[in-house]
C-alpha cells in the first residue's frame, strides 16, 4: 500500500468513527432517543394512573349524587354524622382516647 492511500483509510476510519460517537452520543443521538422512550413510558403509565383516579371520581361523585344509602355512609363514617334515632353513648375517657 501506499502512503497516500494509508492516509486516506485512516482518515476515513477516524471520520467515521466520529460519525459513530456523534450517532451515538450527540444531541439527538441513541442515548437521548433511549432517555426520551423511557421518559414516555413513564409519562403514558401516569396517564393511565390518572385516568384510573378519574374513573373511581366520576363513580364516586355518581354515587354521592344518587345512592342515599352511599351518602349517609358517608356522613356516618368521614363527617362522624349521626342519625335521628341513634342513640349516642359517651363513655367516661372517651373523649381524651378519641383526641389522643
Amino acid at each position: 500500500m501506499s502512503r497516500g492511500l494509508k492516509t486516506i483509510i485512516g482518515i476515513t476510519a477516524v471520520v467515521l468513527l466520529n460519525l459513530l460517537l456523534l450517532i451515538a452520543m450527540g444531541d439527538n443521538g441513541l442515548i437521548e432517543l433511549s432517555r426520551l422512550r423511557d421518559r414516555q413510558q413513564a409519562i403514558v403509565k401516569q396517564n393511565e394512573t390518572l385516568a384510573q383516579e378519574n374513573v373511581n371520581l366520576y363513580r364516586n361523585i355518581s354515587r354521592l349524587r344518587h345512592d342515599l344509602i352511599y351518602i349517609e355512609n358517608v356522613a356516618r363514617n368521614e363527617l362522624g354524622m349521626v342519625g335521628k334515632n341513634d342513640l349516642i353513648l359517651i363513655l367516661p375517657g372517651g373523649a381524651s382516647k378519641k383526641n389522643g
